[in-house]
């Protein structure tokens, strides 16, 4: 038997206050360790948030190396985990890049700029993000998995999930702003399950909670059984992970040799 890795989702609800936002992201952060976890992730717009977006979101838009990643591998380096959460990163266009970045203590290990935007359910992100280029994805390893990264919206488009199978993820995590809404949290249930289940792959998503996201965080395995979540509360849950769990799912059920489809960006 492997040893299975915790790995964390931290449910919190980041505001225009930065400083405040870091604060949070340690609290839960060191929660999250006392746990077990040794990979914590956190909501999209982490760094900063605010609703409706306005001209503070460039304004308070960082570089991949300011204060809030920074922090983040200090936080990372003092705990000895991985931690991944969104950024508002500085975009050149007069609009921002909806990063997540993943951290260890010597710093980014991999990023993500969000490449679907919420265009849809009477909102328009594109007015205010820049939308990610479609490169490779970037992949980290801990505890002898290997993680990949997605963003909220991105759960709507299978796409991202199996481009991750293909880059060699054992676990997929997003962070996420799921906004409320008619059947929002029936959605975000079921693509979670999806995502996890088509590529037989665990899945950890951190949202924002009530009342502006749908909060119910979660850690899914390859069989789409929610082995950890939360609720509408601020805290963090912890989901064990282990490599032989997907081995054996992948033996059972080897979907990803079957199918013969491959993902080509359009």
């Amino acid at each position: 038997m492997t040893k299975p890795v915790g790995i964390a989702v931290a449910q919190f609800a980041p505001t225009s206050d930065a400083a405040a936002n870091r604060e949070a992201i340690g609290a839960l952060a060191r929660r999250a360790t006392e746990r077990g976890a040794s990979v914590v992730v956190f909501p999209e717009y982490s760094s900063f948030f605010t609703d409706p977006f306005d001209a503070t979101l460039a304004e308070n838009a960082e570089e991949l190396d300011g204060p809030f990643v920074r922090a983040l591998a200090a936080l990372a380096a003092e705990l000895g985990v991985h931690l991944v959460a969104g950024l508002t990163e500085r975009a050149d266009d007069g609009r921002v890049r909806n990063t997540v970045v993943a951290v260890d203590g010597s710093g980014i290990v991999a990023l993500y700029r969000k490449q679907h935007l919420y265009d849809a359910f009477g909102q328009r992100e594109s007015d205010w993000i820049e939308p990610g280029a479609l490169d490779a994805p970037q992949t980290f390893e801990a505890g002898g998995l290997r993680f990949g990264l997605m963003t909220c919206y991105d759960l709507r488009f299978p796409e991202v999930g199996r481009a991750l199978a293909d880059a060699g993820a054992d676990v997929a995590l997003v962070p996420a702003e799921w906004v409320r809404g008619p059947l929002k949290e029936h959605h975000w249930t079921t693509l979670l399950a999806a995502r996890a289940i088509e590529n037989t792959m665990y899945l950890a998503a951190a949202d924002h909670p009530p009342t502006l996201g749908v909060g119910h965080s979660a850690v899914i395995d390859p069989l789409g059984v929610t082995i950890a979540s939360i609720g509408t509360a601020t805290d963090v849950t912890v989901g064990w992970a282990d490599r032989d769990t997907i081995r054996n799912v992948r033996r059972v059920n080897p979907a990803l040799e079957l199918r013969r489809y491959r993902v080509v960006p359009r």
